[in-house]
């Protein structure tokens, strides 16, 4: 069974849920404290209720969950005298978009992050209800009284200055807290540029709708990059953009997909004890080549789940995910990065793959273009 990934088993860049066994449990990772917060901070953003022991009210009382039933049977006696408060809270944003709702989805995630620490200290999760291609009022409006209903805030990125409109009113009207995310930005750059926006949403018919060559590039480097998976096709590895190295479960194959979605083609190449790294790896431009590291409890942590997860046996697990056994990969990774100083390596420990990926474009437009001291990505429209 293969455990350390491939193209049939994309690696996750966090840890993957675990999967229901009905095997015996096996005794616990002690996990250190960073870890185990950090985990807490991932699931109570995801809505995930965590079981936790009732605490004693302070000056800053933790909010609580109120669902549909206890806002029919509220009473002041559902806290036993007001000193213990169950930590089950959850809050409701809805995310509503005329598109896709990549926008709203991403920048209301990227503002969520701020608040992980207090999340997890005040024991409130939050639930994100995603609302695609809503381009008549009629559905807005219906959408808006949910969100009124459930005490959810509203964040909107409609291109029709109308819709837009409408949604603040409608928001203003039920008394619910809203958000104009595209709003703003759109008005910026039609000043900028002393022209009018269209007003036309995504999938307007009257929308000029272009397959240039920047999209054509893409599916180019989607498609290398999907068959450079895992170290397939070493020979090939002087035609890719970017090359990403590490051991097991360090996040390459995902973060390799998701750097090709912007134009990039990107190979990925594992370190396995007891196997040689390709020749043609070492006959590339250093600048290409980034190297992934991770720090030694969190790999051994995603690594149990992951073979959990596909349910080998005790001997088989702990010959992937045993402590000596990750030290001494950790250790294999490292003494390669250390005879290639001219290769970036960057340390993944519990970073999502966006910054990530981030960090990885900075440093190759750096390496590629010494002309500015300011890294740049650009794009032309």
């Amino acid at each position: 069974m293969n455990l350390h990934g491939g193209s049939g088993h994309p690696e996750p860049n966090s840890e993957p849920p675990p999967a229901i066994s009905s095997s015996p449990p096996t005794p616990k990772l002690k996990i250190s404290p960073r870890l185990n917060r950090w985990s807490m901070t991932r699931a109570l953003r995801s809505g995930v209720k965590i079981d936790r022991p009732q605490i004693h009210r302070t000056d800053n009382p933790p909010c609580r969950q109120v669902t549909t039933e206890e806002a029919d049977k509220k009473t002041s006696s559902s806290i036993d005298g007001g000193d213990d408060v169950e930590i089950t809270a959850v809050k409701s944003i809805y995310l509503v978009s005329d598109g896709t709702g990549w926008t709203a989805e991403h920048s209301v995630n990227a503002a969520l992050g701020q608040f992980d620490d207090r999340l997890v200290s005040r024991g409130c999760s939050v639930n994100t209800h995603l609302f695609s291609w809503v381009e008549d009022e009629e559905k807005l409006i219906e959408i808006i009284k949910q969100a009124a209903k459930e005490g959810a805030m509203c964040f909107y990125t409609l291109a029709n200055p109308a819709m837009a409109k409408s949604s603040k009113e409608a928001c203003d009207l039920r008394g619910v807290l809203s958000v104009d995310i595209l709003g703003p930005i759109i008005e910026g750059i039609a000043s900028h540029l002393g022209v009018s926006p269209s007003g036309l949403t995504r999938g307007a018919r009257d929308r000029v709708k272009t397959l240039n060559d920047a999209y054509f590039k893409r599916i180019e480097a989607i498609e290398f990059t999907i068959k450079q998976d895992d170290g397939t096709l070493p020979e090939n590895l002087s035609k890719a953009d970017i090359i990403l190295v590490g051991v097991s479960r360090t996040g390459k194959t995902p973060l390799s997909t998701y750097i090709a979605q912007k134009g990039y083609k990107v190979a990925n190449v594992p370190f396995v004890m007891g196997v040689e790294p390709p020749k043609t790896l070492f006959e590339v431009e250093p600048r290409k080549v980034f190297g992934l590291k991770i720090e030694l409890i969190v790999l051994q942590a995603i690594r149990r789940t992951r073979a959990k997860t596909l349910g080998v046996d005790t001997e088989a697990e702990n010959n992937y995910s045993g402590f000596d056994l990750v030290r001494k990969e950790l250790d294999f990774a490292s003494k390669i990065y250390a005879k290639n100083p001219g290769w970036a390596v960057i340390d993944v420990t519990n970073k999502a793959i966006e910054e990530t990926a981030a960090v990885i474009l900075r440093l190759y437009h750096d390496g590629s273009d010494s002309s500015t001291s300011v890294p740049r990505i650009s794009k032309r429209y």
